[in-house]
């Protein structure tokens, strides 16, 4: 679903421009032969021999070009680059290495003993390269990896070596995702400070394009997608890796890479599956964020409330305590965790999907409010609403509570406090931002996967008015209603 989203989204931003998103693959897409001849697996990538090795850090990052083995020695008229002298080089620079992440598809060029015998741990993620952007599941597995790598470095600074063939359009499209994630830069700024440290930086035009959608951002007028460079330009294929692994594992057309507008459905899978490794990571962040201990088995279970049904045996509540009413939304039932990475829809079965939203946290003055929300947690349902004049749907999360607001847990706080933080901290800075450009110029809040509102409640008396008017004018489908206790008749507040 995220990944058609994605697409529609690309032709939509972009329609003048090329795009290719890449498709499933199970294969090592290697180098592309146009007459499609034999290779030797000792061939050397296009323009690798005069491509730079490595760039500057950012952050903890290198960039760098694909070491290639001692077995290539033969073939690369003394320019070698290979695992050790590389590990050499970066402790000459007073950078020791300490992960490096491979985005290459094959796994010819080195012996990954290479770099785990000198203690340095390795991570392959397969991305095809050539015109194909890495997908997203991809994209987040080289962000956890890196924060979890990051994460353990309290004691010792040491580096991550990150490389495609030659260290520019993938290894950059993965380092501006990490970039905007964990510095809360935008997509420009993430870009220029790849290019600074990598120059040229990244130079395929679908690869910059699919960073802009990705995170909702304005492509700015001015920007120019820099030319291939001169090492690259002269060798016969442009585009990426040579020699493939199926002479007939082309790039899809355009119009193969996109798929019609489909009719939204409550059972819609919305977002990127984590990986089952961050999986446990992120229980662990909302039972921490709202205190709660782990049963003795260590199990994590769903958080949410959950809700009892009115029957004769407790009608008396509606006497004893003081209830406002809201309907009961046909939906799906979401948690969702706002990091400062990005947000997180929780299901009933405690799994999560990673969609991109922006939650700006509300500013104490009339500048811009730099900061997003992290470790904030809402509970709502999610709905589709259809225009009853054009048929036109809209998926909307209604939030109807916040149990813990950046790490602070506030669930012993009353409801109505709670309902009343969730306009003033989650809604209206975000309000803010959409209705002024001048605040942030570059988010853009209408290619999110779906609006956020906070959901209304009333007093009970109102309860006739909300079945007999209220409920038939609703724009989604709605089963009932849901009684919320404010405070007893003591004056309590529960």
């Amino acid at each position: 679903m995220a990944s058609e989203e994605r697409r529609r989204g690309l032709k939509r931003e972009f329609p003048g421009e090329p795009m290719h998103v890449s498709k499933p693959f199970t294969h090592d897409q290697m180098f592309p032969s146009r007459n499609q001849r034999s290779y030797d697996d000792n061939s050397i990538p296009p323009g690798w021999l005069d491509c730079p090795a490595y760039g500057q850090e950012i952050g903890p990052i290198v960039p760098s070009k694909v070491p290639l083995g001692e077995s290539f020695n033969q073939y690369i008229n003394g320019k070698t680059y290979f695992p050790k002298q590389v590990i050499h080089q970066q402790r000459l620079l007073g950078r020791e290495l300490g992960l490096v992440i491979d985005l290459t598809n094959t796994s010819r060029y080195y012996p990954v003993s290479d770099w785990t015998e000198g203690g340095i741990d390795y991570v392959k993620i397969k991305c095809k390269g050539r015109d194909s952007v890495p997908d997203d599941a991809s994209v987040d597995k080289f962000v956890a990896e890196a924060m979890r790598f990051c994460s353990r470095q309290s004691h010792s600074k040491k580096y991550i070596l990150v490389h495609c063939t030659h260290g520019h359009n993938r290894t950059g499209y993965m380092i501006v995702h990490f970039l905007v994630r964990t510095e809360s830069i935008s997509v420009t700024e993430a870009i220029d400070k790849f290019a600074r440290a990598r120059f040229p930086g990244i130079y395929k035009q679908d690869y910059i394009d699919a960073l802009y959608m990705f995170y909702h951002e304005r492509k700015p007028d001015m920007l120019v997608c820099p030319p291939t460079p001169e090492w690259k330009r002269s060798c016969p294929d442009l585009n990426g890796d040579a020699v493939p692994d199926q002479v007939n594992d082309k790039a899809a057309p355009l119009h193969e890479n996109y798929v019609r507008d489909e009719v939204m459905t409550n059972d819609d899978v919305l977002g990127d599956a984590v990986p089952c490794d961050q999986l446990q990571t992120l229980r662990q962040v909302c039972y921490q964020a709202l205190k709660l201990g782990v049963g003795a088995r260590g199990n994590l279970h769903f958080p949410g409330s959950h809700p009892v049904s009115l029957n004769r045996d407790n009608l008396q509540l509606l006497r004893q305590r003081y209830y406002y009413a809201t309907w009961k939304a046909d939906g799906t039932r979401y948690m969702m965790l706002l990091t400062w990475d990005g947000c997180y829809l929780i299901d009933r079965n405690f799994k999560f999907q990673r969609v991109h939203m922006r939650f700006p946290c509300r500013s104490t003055n009339e500048g811009i409010a730099e900061k997003t929300h992290n470790c904030t947690l809402l509970d709502g349902e999610m709905i589709i609403d259809i225009d009853r004049n054009t048929g036109k749907q809209e998926r909307r999360y209604l939030i109807y509570d916040m149990m813990a607001i950046n790490k602070t847990s506030i669930i012993e706080l009353p409801f109505h406090e709670r309902w009343e933080m969730m306009e003033k901290e989650v809604i209206e800075p975000r309000k803010k931002e959409i209705l002024s450009k001048r605040i942030n110029p570059y988010h853009n809040y209408d290619l999110e996967p779906f609006s956020v509102r906070r959901k209304g409640f009333w007093l009970l008396s109102t309860v006739a008015k909300l079945l007999k008017k209220f409920i038939p004018e609703l724009s989604h489908e709605a089963d009932g209603l849901i009684f919320q206790v404010f405070k007893n008749l003591s004056g309590k507040s529960f």
